[in-house]
């Protein structure tokens, strides 16, 4: 083969030159310096010098050219560059009897049948890494093994391997360097990233937010470390795994959300729960990818059920009013209580976006979309136009979207203040968690949106608040109110098991700064306890007792009503002149946001599992009064308008107070006779109480002495109470023999864990007689008939009586004060000639 000289050479032609350029930072084309390569012969070996001689001559042409250049920048060409390519003996070799590689020999083609053996080989060493290979001694692990796990995870894995897996496998987010490698986090393996913080580094904020601290990369591989940590060592008294029982306990109902409760993560990484407070969508997004891979463990496939696990946070120690929140709660996780008033459909809300570009066709994304602000393009990195951008709806990730808005507890609101409300964004698993009238605790972050009606309309920036809830519970009592503490349980239960007449103290612990009016005191007490409801066949029976105060003015009745709205744990004041049927039942509107038809529930709706408490009832309008038969008996609220057809509960008590025509009773004619009140509306009252101011000298005196001894103990010491009265009727100038505190547990109690029943086939003939007489009679003097309804209502004041001694056994003393009860309502409603000769007849009865 002829050789050519180096000056020949460099005569090629500049097209050829410019296709072998060398570049800088890669070893020169068809040059390899390993001498252990053998070459085919010497005339190879002199082109192959004479190439490299070639290289040399034209990089040194390139750096006399460039001279002026590299005294202005840095140079490029390091003078060990050529010994980065050149053979190293020890080095380029393989350790051919540690890894069994042969890559001179040939290997002898494989049949199907052994492709499929090595197949399925790695295919179940795969499976067995996923899954964490195995089970390990840890209380964490050991809660989440299960016999199934454990025959596909055995195979032979060394225990030690097994659990190096489970701590790998509980990886970090995405979003974060996937090449950090700490002290056995086995968050990935590779370069030299940042150094992990300890727990004293990580309190130790160093940005001006705790916002820009968590995002930091080292950080927020810490926070994950701990939040894997408290996972894996929390256990209990008895030493279980906590949340490994948790974890476990997801899979069984393929749930998404796993509940943290705040105590736990305090007790144990106080720090977690100190950014957790400051800044908790930031924190909650690392929390949420542990979690999953936590998950994963067990099910490895659970991927394919949910994309994601949220961590949900329970029992945040502070709780705040509506009331209460101001702009120094922004961006922080809050915990506020309150009654859902309305509630909006479900729609598909923009979790993930991809976009398609209409010149190049390319698929741009995934891109967050968060909830202040739309996400919009520039220009598209693939052909650098500026558009036109599609979404991509196939690849779009979606999530649920729900909004509902919770309101003040209506005796929770100051006295003459309105009671305020907040929106609440309900995402993923939360949907319909609440509906409207529930009584809820929701946890969330409080967050403010933009909004341009409010800008437009104010003139000047205003940011509409919204709170994005992360756990919402409902009140888990019968009654939907809190549970007391094993304290206050054991004090109410020591006053009703030391009392030889409690039903009579709790009857005079009614209103105690209120004279006489024991009738209308009994009734109160009566509503306020309430029955049992009974469920037989699919038909539910109301248990809560209706009441309806008749009487003359000045006769305490509004006071009354007042008592029991203080008394009750829920309960819901309204007025006859400021109450329309919608505001008593349930309204439709549009909603701002939307543009759809929502339902919002009314003072009935508002009161579910309470009393709804109506003072003048006969100044209602009869088509606002007809609204509530409905909710006074099937206790629902049917609505059919604007497209919806729907019906809300309303399992409250109904106590009403009313006056008469002319504003005085006239005992001369009937009570039908006395009232603007149709007969339907009538029956379902189970206590018809009449009040009257009759003039008597001797209880007159009585009257007045305690009245005036009432003001006298009551008066005000100074102007600053004066102006600081709120209209609580709570403080009371006379003190019953139960105080209020403590019947209002014994009112909770009865509630939610006494359901006495009606057994004794003795008491029950009683009462079957007393329906057939009052029936008879009633037909006779023709003031009220007599229905099955009084029937139920006696069956009602029964369980209520029972209950006021929280016995689960209806005795004998109960039905004769329910029956005398009964007997009360019916003669009451006479005339004063016939009351005399009914009272005569039913004397046994008395």
């Amino acid at each position: 083969m002829s050789r050519e000289s180096p000056r020949k050479r460099r005569a090629i032609d500049e097209d050829e030159l410019r296709s072998d350029e060398i570049v800088p930072s890669s070893p020169p084309p068809g040059i390899d310096f390993d001498d252990n390569i053998p070459l085919e012969d010497d005339d190879d070996a002199h082109d192959i010098e004479d190439r490299a001689e070639d290289v040399e001559e034209v990089a040194d042409l390139e750096e006399d050219d460039n001279v002026d250049e590299e005294e202005e920048g840095e140079n490029l060409f390091g003078d060990a560059m050529r010994e980065d390519y050149m053979s190293d003996p020890e080095q380029d070799r393989y350790n051919i009897a540690s890894s069994q590689i042969d890559d001179i020999g040939s290997y002898d083609p494989m049949d199907i049948g052994d492709r499929r053996a090595v197949d399925d080989m790695l295919q179940r060493r795969d499976r067995n890494s996923e899954s964490g290979a195995g089970t390990s001694t840890g209380r964490f692990l050991d809660a989440l093994s299960s016999p199934r796990m454990d025959s596909d995870r055995g195979s032979g894995i060394p225990v030690t391997r097994r659990r190096r897996d489970i701590y790998e496998n509980l990886s970090l987010p995405s979003d974060l360097p996937s090449d950090y490698e700490g002290d056995h986090d086995g968050y990935g393996a590779g370069g030299e990233t940042e150094r992990p913080l300890s727990l004293d580094e990580l309190r130790d904020v160093k940005t001006a937010t705790v916002a820009e601290w968590v995002s930091q990369p080292a950080v927020s591989q810490t926070i994950a470390r701990e939040f894997r940590n408290f996972l894996v060592e929390y256990t209990d008294e008895e030493g279980h795994s906590v949340y490994g029982s948790r974890i476990t306990g997801l899979g069984e109902v393929n749930a998404e959300s796993l509940i943290v409760d705040y105590s736990h993560l305090a007790a144990s990484r106080a720090v977690l729960a100190t950014f957790l407070i400051s800044a908790p969508a930031e924190v909650l997004k690392i929390l949420d990818v542990v979690a999953m891979k936590a998950v994963e463990l067990v099910y490895p496939m659970y991927g394919d059920i949910h994309n994601e696990i949220h961590v949900r946070i329970e029992g945040l120690p502070v709780s705040l009013s509506l009331r209460e929140l101001r702009e120094q709660h922004l961006d922080s996780l809050i915990r506020v209580s309150g009654v859902v008033t309305r509630r909006t459909g479900v729609f598909p809300q923009l979790k993930y976006l991809k976009f398609d570009c209409r010149k190049c066709g390319q698929v741009l994304g995934p891109y967050v979309q968060d909830s202040n602000q739309e996400v919009s393009l520039t220009f598209c990195h693939n052909c650098q136009s500026r558009g036109p951008f599609t979404l991509n709806s196939e690849k779009t990730i979606y999530r649920n979207y729900q909004r509902i808005t919770i309101q003040e507890r209506p005796g929770s609101v100051p006295a003459g203040r309105l009671p305020r409300q907040r929106d609440v964004v309900l995402l993923w698993d939360l949907i319909d968690s609440a509906k409207p009238g529930d009584d809820v605790e929701i946890t969330g972050i409080y967050k403010n949106s933009y909004d341009g009606v409010l800008n437009a309309r104010n003139g000047f920036p205003v940011f509409r608040t919204i709170i994005e809830a992360n756990f919402v519970s409902t009140k888990s009592g019968r009654d939907g109110s809190d549970r007391l503490s094993e304290a206050e349980e054991a004090e109410a239960k020591d006053v009703v098991r030391n009392s030889a007449h409690i039903v009579d103290d709790i009857i005079a612990s009614i209103a105690p700064s209120i004279f006489g009016v024991v009738d209308a005191k009994i009734a109160i007490a009566v509503a306020l306890f309430g029955g049992v409801p009974q469920v037989s066949s699919n038909t539910v029976t109301r248990g809560d007792i209706n009441v309806l105060l008749l009487g003359d003015p000045g006769t305490a009745k509004s006071q009354l009503l007042k008592y029991a709205e203080k008394t009750a744990r829920r309960a819901v004041f309204a007025t006859g002149q400021g109450a329309s049927a919608v505001g008593l039942t349930a309204s439709v509107r549009r909603d701002a946001v939307t543009r759809e038809w929502t339902l919002e529930g009314g003072a009935l709706v508002l009161a579910d599992k309470g009393i709804c408490l109506i003072d003048e009832f006969d100044k209602m309008n009869d088509t606002d009064r007809t609204s509530i038969h409905e909710a006074m008996e099937q206790q629902t609220i049917s609505i059919s308008k604007a497209g919806i057809v729907a019906s809300l509960q309303a399992r409250c008590a109904v106590i009403a107070a009313a006056n008469p025509y002319g504003g005085r009773y006239n005992a001369s004619i009937t009570l039908s006779q006395n009232v603007d009140l149709t007969e339907p509306i009538l029956s379902r009252f189970d206590v018809l109480c009449v009040v009257r101011d009759i003039v008597n000298p001797e209880r007159d005196e009585e009257l007045a002495r305690f009245v005036i001894d009432s003001h006298d103990s009551a008066h005000a010491t100074s102007v600053y109470m004066v102006d600081n009265y709120q209209g609580d009727s709570n403080a009371e100038t006379a003190q019953g023999p139960i105080s209020q505190r403590v019947l209002r547990n014994i009112i909770h109690i009865a509630r939610t864990q006494v359901f006495p029943r009606l057994t004794n086939p003795n008491q029950i003939s009683r009462i079957r007689q007393l329906y057939v007489d009052m029936r008879a009679v009633s037909i006779a003097t023709g003031a009220i008939p007599i229905t099955v309804r009084h029937l139920e209502s006696t069956v009602r004041l029964c369980h209520a009586f029972a209950r006021m001694r929280l016995s689960q056994q209806v005795l004998p003393m109960d039905v004769t004060r329910a029956i005398r009860v009964t007997v009360e309502t019916f003669v009451g409603a006479q005339k004063t000639q016939v009351q005399r000769q009914l009272r005569r007849q039913f004397a046994m009865y008395l």
